[in-house]
């Protein structure tokens, strides 16, 4: 399969392992219109490239995924690209990964914030490096956190500490992360690399239809729950940002200050 076409994540296969690089390392890789249309598309053509047998997820430089393109946002005039972002597009960006039966190894090499969390997070093993954060700071933004956070943080932590975390979006050092059981491992930044590579050649030597079946029925009940709640999600997240109180945190990114919230 061809994968030229994509520009803003960068995907290589080799010894039918695709590595997919989220590759917008000056902008922290936040995603944008186009980095959402390719992470929406590469779960289906990983699903049927033959030549794949497992995905490994990591992003170019010092972050894995700022979360969405705020001031990408801010330019989007008539907003069309926004709500699709918010309502269409998570949806299929959250489905499609989980119906991806190869297993995908998230290799987190710096923060991962917002949408970035929960791409992360909707991977199957989750090795981080101790210097990375975890965290989806949608309500800091004036958003509820409607692209998945709020599908998968309580599936991993239980009910009361995915609230405490996503109502608050306070972010949480990998190792911590680890200890709560939100993530598998986490490692110092110069092991990151060796210590995907040996889960990556574990799960090589496995059974590979074995393995993605497993994967496909574990999957069934996180399938399940999120066709019942995003759409409920992306039509909140899409109410609040028309608020005041998003506005108001868009203005204060941009001018480098904290928001003030009036709750309206």
């Amino acid at each position: 399969m061809d994968y030229s076409h994509y520009s803003a994540l960068q995907i290589e296969v080799v010894d039918k392992i695709m590595r997919v690089t989220l590759n917008r390392p000056d902008d922290l890789n936040a995603i944008n219109a186009q980095m959402h249309e390719e992470l929406v598309q590469v779960w289906l053509d990983a699903q049927q490239d033959s030549e794949v047998s497992m995905v490994v997820l990591t992003g170019a430089g010092k972050a894995f995924c700022a979360g969405g393109d705020i001031n990408w946002m801010a330019g989007d005039d008539d907003g069309r690209e926004i709500k699709s972002m918010t309502t269409d597009m998570p949806r299929k960006l959250v489905l499609n990964l989980l119906a991806c039966e190869k297993p995908i190894i998230c290799s987190l090499n710096g923060d991962a914030v917002g949408v970035g969390a929960t791409l992360a997070l909707f991977c199957d093993i989750i090795i981080a490096s101790d210097a990375a954060r975890i965290g989806d700071p949608h309500v800091r933004a004036g958003l509820s956190a409607g692209d998945g956070g709020a599908v998968i943080w309580p599936q991993l932590i239980g009910y009361p500490r995915a609230k405490e975390y996503l109502m608050t979006g306070d972010l949480i050092p990998a190792p911590k992360a680890a200890e709560m059981g939100l993530i598998n491992y986490s490692v110092p930044a110069e092991e990151l690399v060796a210590t995907t590579e040996k889960m990556v050649a574990k799960l090589a030597r496995g059974a590979q239809q074995a393995i993605s079946y497993t994967k496909a029925t574990v999957n069934i009940g996180l399938r399940q729950l999120a066709e019942t709640m995003l759409d409920a999600g992306s039509a909140y997240e899409f109410l609040t940002m028309q608020t005041d109180d998003h506005a108001e945190a868009v203005a204060a990114f941009q001018e480098g200050r904290r928001p003030v919230f009036k709750g309206s």
